[in-house]
């Protein structure tokens, strides 16, 4: 693709410029053809200069979600090995879906600068403005029994968490299963359905909103984005490939069998162990003090009555 390996030409010669001549050898292209690409790009905000007998210089790039960027260095051995960028869409993880069924490769990832019908667990809406935050699915295709996907939320929230800590200096933490927090709202929901038999998976697909440069006003109530927590933005290209290159590295680990040391830094940036909490699945309610999560990803209940009740799935509110 030649806008990709003019970008990657210039990104090589930041220092400087790169004379027309030389980046037309390079590419074995015509002047012309070149120019036609450069204006492309402009059209796609790359800020480019061109300035008499030295050539051209990058001088800036937007802050767009594009396959070429989100690529860019990005150093993963399974996550974004192919990455569908939209400007608009309905869902990510309905192309994902489509895509998985039609076979594409297990890490592939379908990203959008905005959804319209965005939705998170239970089939609630989740709200997508327009390039304010980074709303993408990911298909992967684990070789584990059903039982187990929910390990998969787990380590996808604490990737999330992670690259927030990482990335800012905002301590963003687990709410089981899959909402990260900061302040105790709601800054990323993450939504895992999967394709399966009784004892086999096809496909799982990790839906990941996560609220970035978003404004208060834009947001539910309850709800809050990095912007709003710090002050300031973020640039939601490097976050993005920053919770690629995390997902990556939990995957890697879970594909291992490394569950274990997932569980111990979830639970380390969890907020709800040790607390009573109310959980509600559907129509019922249960309460009692979150005690631990197991290597399947299930919330462990210390009951009133003294015994312990497996949960796994539903909503956590903390009591106290």
């Amino acid at each position: 693709m030649l806008d990709e390996k003019i970008l990657n030409y210039f990104k090589k010669h930041e220092e400087g410029y790169v004379s027309g001549e030389e980046l037309s050898q390079e590419l074995d292209i015509s002047r012309a053809a070149l120019w036609k690409h450069i204006e492309n790009l402009r059209s796609e905000g790359y800020e480019i200069e061109a300035f008499p007998h030295l050539g051209y210089r990058l001088i800036s790039i937007p802050d767009r979600l594009t396959e070429i960027e989100l690529k860019y260095q990005l150093k993963t051995e399974i996550i974004g090995r192919k990455i569908y960028s939209y400007e608009q869409t309905a869902s990510t993880n309905d192309i994902a879906c489509v895509l998985a069924m039609h076979g594409e490769k297990q890490g592939s990832i379908v990203i959008a600068e905005s959804q319209t019908a965005g939705r998170g667990r239970m089939s609630r809406k989740w709200i997508s403005p327009k390039s304010k935050g980074a709303y993408f699915s990911v298909i992967l295709r684990p070789d584990i029994l059903p039982r187990e996907v929910s390990s998969i939320t787990l380590f996808s929230a604490l990737s999330v968490a992670k690259t927030v800590r990482e990335m800012t200096d905002l301590n963003a933490f687990i709410k089981w299963p899959n909402d990260v927090l900061i302040n105790n709202q709601k800054i990323c929901g993450i939504l895992t359905e999967m394709n399966a038999e009784t004892d086999k998976i096809n496909f799982v697909i990790i839906g990941i909103g996560i609220n970035i440069n978003t404004s208060k006003d834009a947001l539910p109530k309850g709800a809050t984005s990095i912007l709003e927590e710090s002050g300031k933005e973020v640039s939601r290209l490097d976050m993005a490939r920053s919770i690629f290159r995390n997902l990556d590295k939990y995957y890697r680990l879970f594909k291992a069998g490394r569950i274990g040391e997932i569980i111990r830094e979830y639970k380390e940036l969890s907020n709800f162990l040790g607390t009573r909490v109310q959980v509600s699945y559907h129509d019922a309610k249960i309460e009692g003090y979150a005690v631990d999560v197991d290597k399947e990803g299930a919330l462990i209940l210390r009951m009133d009555s003294g015994l312990n009740e497996r949960v796994l799935a539903g909503d956590v509110t903390m009591l106290r």
